[in-house]
């Protein structure tokens, strides 16, 4: 037990053919050894557990080797390696960066700097984690690194590049180290459990290297956790329940309930999980994850971003053949959505059971329930056999509906003037327009739709109004404007009916809080009202809505002939200071002894 090495420091890398996932990295080094092109300056830079260090090391000890072998590595014979091998060697220093940042330690290591190697070529120093350094250490170490003497090599080492200063950076060869792949890292999982006669299924190496994030020293040091856990029996279902990690099987069986539409079934695995300790953005998660593990295993193309066991594998194909590209795009939407309000939400479970319950709408037809589109305005049925086709009154974008199918009338409806005889009368703000009730022109044929002017009343469809057919429509119509559209009406429900719009608008909040603020004032004529305003701001909203205005109340009160003016309240207008000349004006009609101030100092105005 004394003896034991875990399993990071056991299986170290000391070649570069042990180095697991930098290829690349390593063949340029060895290339720029076997040609004698090395540079005076490295800096290996990436995430953690990848192998920085060792390759520093293991480029190191190669270069000092006195007969490297064909292939560029270090023969480990000659008395550099076995020096090396035996941490005895002078060659190669190593600095701590994190705890030896000061200018004093830079100093003590510049002056080993000018000491040759006793054996071999190069005095290699290693300097971890540099990004530390501090700002004076950094330039007291310049100078030294941009020209060293012939026999210094310096290899720099960091996992945060974007702390080390461009002057560093300048000097240097950057090398990125990558993180290391799930396939690699599972084959090397494999390797050392042989090595160390451990029996492990590759599904259970598979959620270990997943739970490394691309560090291999993350990985081994896990694998002997696991390991200790097992008694050198490695189970994925022991791996899962060693790291508390959510099995397969729990999102397999959530995405049966979704396909199937089963609420209650999703929800009762959600209090599954709950009750085992999982957290919940941990869930959604791992559910969005799952999704997109769906939907990259439906073509061929892309399965080479999906990287679990073979059994898996095939259970992940078969489940992607159940669901459509439409469905899976949603239900990663909606997960993802979740995961962002996961944080915010105060009743967090609910927020999950109402994901999974959405979730489990996208069965029918490919989209939640509630995202289906349907019309305001109930289509009409036809009136009977050999009659006109019923209309269909359809919501469109903006301020109007469209009138499909609807037969030509035989002339059109009067004005509400041209009805009464009454003169049209002038507006302060705009023209007389007349209520959309009484708007019914004639309509075009089905081939080409009429857009007519939206109904006043909010909710109030067409069919409400008590028509049923084009004729009979006319019709109503005309007679409500000849009997109900001239009556009389007072202050109060003018008001009245001005809050209540005032009170259905949310979207312009500028419009509301102007109409809330200006009440209207009825004049003696009884049809005309003036609204006083505070700013040409509110002016411009008041026209600019007036149409919209005006219709909903002449529906409401029954009267055609409103009409509205606006004007500004210069009463309450205050004059404010806005130039240097201004504010100086008034600060002298408040102390009239800055005139004096100003005289005896010989001061100006900016």
């Amino acid at each position: 037990m004394d003896n034991y090495i875990v399993s990071a420091r056991k299986y170290r890398p000391s070649t570069f053919r042990s180095v697991v996932g930098q290829k690349s990295l390593t063949t340029t080094l060895k290339n720029a050894i076997q040609n004698n092109k090395l540079a005076h300056a490295y800096l290996f830079c990436g995430p953690r557990g990848v192998g920085k260090t060792s390759c520093a090391r293991i480029f190191a000890k190669t270069i000092n080797c006195l007969s490297p072998t064909a292939g560029g590595e270090a023969c480990n014979e000659c008395e550099s390696c076995k020096a090396f091998n035996e941490q005895r060697s002078y060659n190669i220093h190593e600095l701590d960066a994190a705890s030896n940042n000061s200018v004093d330690d830079i100093r003590a290591l510049i002056d080993q700097v000018r000491i040759p190697p006793p054996i071999g070529k190069y005095k290699v120093f290693i300097i971890d984690e540099v990004h530390m350094l501090s700002s004076a250490a950094f330039n007291a170490f310049l100078k030294t690194l941009e020209e060293p003497p012939h026999h210094a090599l310096f290899i720099l080492a960091t996992t945060e590049k974007h702390k080390v200063l461009p002057t560093i950076l300048s000097r240097c060869q950057i090398y990125d180290f990558s993180r290391i792949s799930i396939t690699d890292m599972v084959e090397h999982l494999q390797y050392v459990s042989s090595c160390e006669g451990v029996a492990a299924e590759p599904e259970a190496l598979n959620v270990i290297a997943q739970k490394a994030d691309g560090g291999m020293r993350d990985a081994l040091s896990i694998f002997d956790q696991v390991v200790s856990f097992t008694n050198g029996n490695i189970t994925y279902q022991a791996v899962i329940d060693n790291l508390n990690v959510l099995d397969y099987e729990y999102y397999f069986r959530l995405t049966d309930a979704m396909l199937s539409g089963n609420v209650r079934s999703a929800i009762l695995i959600l209090n599954d999980i709950l009750g085992k300790g999982f957290d919940g953005q941990n869930i959604i998660t791992g559910l969005a994850s799952h999704f997109r593990d769906l939907l990259v295993c439906k073509d061929e193309a892309t399965l080479i971003l999906f990287e679990v066991g073979a059994s898996i594998r095939e259970r992940y194909k078969e489940m992607a053949k159940r669901c459509s590209d439409e469905l899976l795009f949603k239900a990663i939407e909606l997960a993802n959505t979740c995961d962002l309000n996961y944080r915010a939400s105060r009743n967090k479970r609910l927020l999950l059971e109402l994901t999974l319950i959405r979730l489990c709408q996208l069965s029918s037809a490919g989209q939640p329930a509630d995202d289906k589109k349907k019309g305001l305005i109930e289509p009409i049925a036809s009136s009977g056999p050999g009659q006109a086709p019923a209309q269909s009154v359809q919501p469109v974008a903006g301020r109007a509906y469209t009138v499909q199918s609807a037969p030509p009338l035989q002339r059109p409806v009067q004005s509400p003037q041209e009805m009464t005889g009454a003169p049209p009368r002038q507006q302060a703000v705009s023209a007389h327009v007349p209520p959309p009730s009484a708007v019914i022109s004639q309509a075009p044929p089905a081939s080409a739709p009429k857009r007519v002017a939206r109904p006043p009343q909010f909710g109030t469809s067409i069919k409400e109004m008590g028509v049923e057919h084009p004729k009979a429509q006319a019709a109503a119509q005309a007679a409500a404007v000849v009997q109900d559209m001239q009556s009389p009406f007072s202050q109060e429900a003018l008001v009245l009916c001005w809050d209540a719009y005032a009170s259905a608008i949310d979207k312009k909040v500028y419009l509301k809080n102007t109409m809330i603020n200006c009440k209207p004032a009825l004049q003696q004529d009884g049809n005309c009202f003036e609204v006083c305003v505070h700013n040409p701001g509110q002016q411009d909203e008041l026209t600019n809505n007036c149409i919209d205005i005006l219709n909903y109340l002449r529906m409401q009160l029954k009267n055609t002939r409103i009409q509205m003016r606006v004007r500004i309240d210069e009463t309450n207008q205050k004059h404010l200071a806005y130039t240097s000349a201004e504010k100086y004006e008034h600060l002298l009609s408040v102390n009239p002894v800055l005139a004096r101030l100003k005289e005896e100092f010989n001061l100006t105005l900016d």
